[in-house]
C-alpha cells in the first residue's frame, strides 16, 4: 500500500548549502520531518552543481514522517543572469534603458536546458517564455 501524503513543501535552496536554519528548519519541522536527514541527502545530491546555485526543491511529506524530494533545475532568471553577465535584473523594468542583453542563441540554449520544467510543447514555445522572463528582468533580446 502506498504511503499517505501529508503535504508538499516547496523551497529554493542553494546547492550544497542546505542547513537546519531558516527557511529549511521551520518548514520541515512544522511537518515533523528529520531536518538533518534532508540536509545531508540534499547536499549529497547537489555536489555536481556549482556551489550556491539556487535549486528549487519539492519535498513530499508522508504520514509516517518520512519524505522524498525532487530537485529541479535552477530558475530561468539564474540562467539569464549568467548569460548576460549581470548580478541582478533592473529595478525599474520598462521605465529605463535595458541593463543588459542576451542573444537568441543563448535563449534557445536556456530553453533546451529548462524544457522539462517548463509548461511548453516545443523549444520555440519555451523560448518565448524565456524571452518574456528576460524582458521582465530588463534584458534586451538581440538576434
Amino acid at each position: 500500500m502506498a504511503k499517505k501524503i501529508v503535504g508538499y513543501i516547496k523551497l529554493q535552496v542553494p546547492a550544497g548549502k542546505a542547513n537546519p536554519s531558516p527557511p529549511i528548519g521551520p518548514a520541515l519541522g512544522q511537518r515533523g520531518l528529520n531536518i538533518m536527514e534532508f540536509c545531508k541527502a540534499f547536499n549529497a545530491q547537489t555536489q555536481s552543481y556549482e556551489a550556491g546555485t539556487p535549486l528549487p526543491v519539492v519535498i513530499t511529506a508522508y504520514g509516517d514522517r518520512s519524505f522524498s524530494f525532487i530537485i529541479k533545475l535552477p530558475p530561468v532568471s539564474y540562467f539569464l543572469k549568467q548569460a548576460s553577465g549581470l548580478a541582478k535584473g533592473s529595478a525599474t523594468t520598462g521605465r529605463s534603458a535595458s541593463v543588459g542583453s542576451v542573444t537568441m542563441d543563448q535563449v534557445k540554449e536556456i530553453a533546451q536546458k529548462k524544457m522539462k520544467d517548463l509548461n511548453a510543447n516545443n523549444v520555440d514555445a519555451a523560448s518565448m517564455m524565456i524571452i518574456g522572463s528576460a524582458r521582465s528582468m530588463g534584458l534586451e533580446v538581440v538576434q
